[in-house]
């Protein structure tokens, strides 16, 4: 097969191709890197290549098959890392200039269990400094773009997960997600981003920012997310958050689909305004879940913007990480992220309390919807992708909005912990991707991939791939 061939093929078809030789680990691994080496300069999508260690890793996993050695689930498939999650012996920068020579001693719980699965690290990919916002950029390592169209960003913060999976230059990608940062890059990117539960797959290193913060993947399909989430779900002593095992099996389960189950759809959460072209892609995927055996229904929901609780949580964790490099580092800091920790040097306890309050009563509201219905719709963004360098940018004229407020229908679903993926619902007349946004009840994971895979099937999306430049743009 050719390296383009390769490139787009699933984690799964991969495994199985690799499992009865008919490819090898090497030879997958050259393809990626090729296609890497190719198409990163247009992109930026990786910061760091281990081409060198790749290839060793994939020349022993060919061995372990030629000695008939056990093997995961996921044997010889690549796997890249964002920039923000431990790997032993990789320099793990977080995006910013005063990590930029930082080399992490081992892996986290996530990476851990992928290579016990069978994956190769092949690099670390692109993030904004610590993560901060929902477009991908930082002073270390420059911007990130999107496959389909250069100019514009591939979101973030997972942004340079998303843009490698949707140009094929791995089939999973390591990301996390604080407020929409799998999710927002999965909708402009045109892939498939699941925020699984929180607990669900560990945080380690904890941290404050932990309390809102999912690890998860990036793919282009729902298999590859569900045969990840098998090796990546379950308790680990490091996080005393982790939740425990399931029980269940998530790729095995895939295929029952939605008939019976009830659907909410909401165009706008109650308080969210939206381009009118993503409002329509999304009504329209939404209304085609009928086509699966469910009921869907509008759901005129009430709900305020829960912006002021989510803000004061992830601020204020941000400026308790930086808070010691202020004095000697400050100055290295993005901007944005420097405003973003000053307001949350203000902050008090109170704010933390009133802010948990606030927490529970917006969970109220949501948990009643979960009362009639099973699953609820929504856009996953309230635009289509616009164009890279901007931090912040406000959707709507006349609107003025809070540092990451644009991401109206991702943070309130950290605030909660809920499952929660983005699906490409469609593409603008433009050629761009919309994400629709499957919003589960409390640890109903398998529901929400259930529902993404029926999705899949009513309207399949990994087909539509970008057409990719070789050259930077700033070439």
């Amino acid at each position: 097969m050719s390296p383009d061939e390769l490139g787009f093929l699933s984690a799964v078809e991969l495994a199985a191709l690799i499992r009865a030789r008919r490819v090898s680990p090497v030879e997958v691994m050259r393809a990626t890197l090729a296609r890497i080496e190719r198409f990163n300069p247009a992109l930026n999508a990786f910061v760091t290549v281990q081409a060198e260690e790749a290839l060793c890793l994939a020349a022993k996993a060919e061995e372990a098959l030629r000695s008939g050695q056990p093997v995961g689930p996921l044997h010889g498939v690549p796997l890249h890392v964002k920039d923000n999650l431990f790997v032993a012996g990789s320099r793990t920068t977080f995006g910013s200039k005063s990590m930029e020579t930082n080399v992490t001693s081992e892996d986290c719980p996530a990476v851990e269990r992928l290579r016990k699965a069978g994956m190769i690290v092949v690099g670390r990919t692109n993030s904004p400094e610590y993560g901060w916002k929902g477009v991908t950029d930082n002073r270390v390592f420059g911007i990130t773009r999107n496959p389909w169209n250069t100019k514009l960003t591939p979101g973030g913060s997972s942004g340079g997960a998303s843009a490698a999976v949707a140009a094929g230059l791995g089939p999973i990608g390591l990301g996390t997600d604080g407020g929409g940062s799998l999710r927002i890059p999965a909708s402009f990117s045109g892939v498939f981003g699941f925020k699984a539960s929180f607990g669900r797959i560990p945080n380690w290193p904890g941290s404050g920012g932990a309390m809102l913060r999912h690890i998860g993947p990036i793919t282009r399909t729902v298999s590859d997310m569900a045969v990840a989430l098998d090796v990546l779900a379950g308790p680990d002593p490091r996080d005393l958050l982790s939740l425990p095992a399931s029980g269940g099996c998530y790729s095995a389960n895939l295929d029952c689909g939605l008939r019976g189950k009830r659907i909410a759809f909401s165009p706008n959460l109650g308080y969210a305004r939206v381009e009118p072209e993503v409002a329509a892609i999304c009504q329209r995927a939404a209304e085609r879940f009928a086509d699966a055996g469910a009921s869907v229904e509008p759901a005129q929901l009430d709900w305020r913007d829960p912006y002021d609780a989510w803000s004061v949580f992830f601020f204020g964790t941000a400026a308790a990480s930086l808070e010691k490099k202020l004095p000697t580092q400050g100055e290295l800091l993005d901007p944005g992220l420097r405003r973003v920790v000053d307001i949350g040097l203000k902050l008090r306890g109170v704010d933390f309390a009133n802010a948990l309050a606030a927490r529970h009563d917006f969970w109220e509201q949501v948990r009643r919807v979960y009362e009639r219905f099973d699953l609820l719709l929504c856009p996953t963004l309230p635009v289509p992708p616009f164009a890279v360098g901007q931090d912040d940018a406000d959707p709507f004229d006349g609107e003025k909005l809070g540092p990451l407020q644009w991401t109206r229908f991702t943070y309130p679903f950290n605030l909660t912990g809920q499952p929660a993926a983005s699906v490409p619902a469609g593409w603008t007349k433009t050629g761009l991707p919309v994400g629709l946004q499957i919003i589960g009840n409390r640890y109903a994971d398998l529901l929400v991939l259930q529902a993404s895979r029926a999705w899949e099937q009513l309207q399949p999306w990994n087909h539509k791939r970008p057409t990719l430049s070789e050259k930077s743009p700033d070439a």
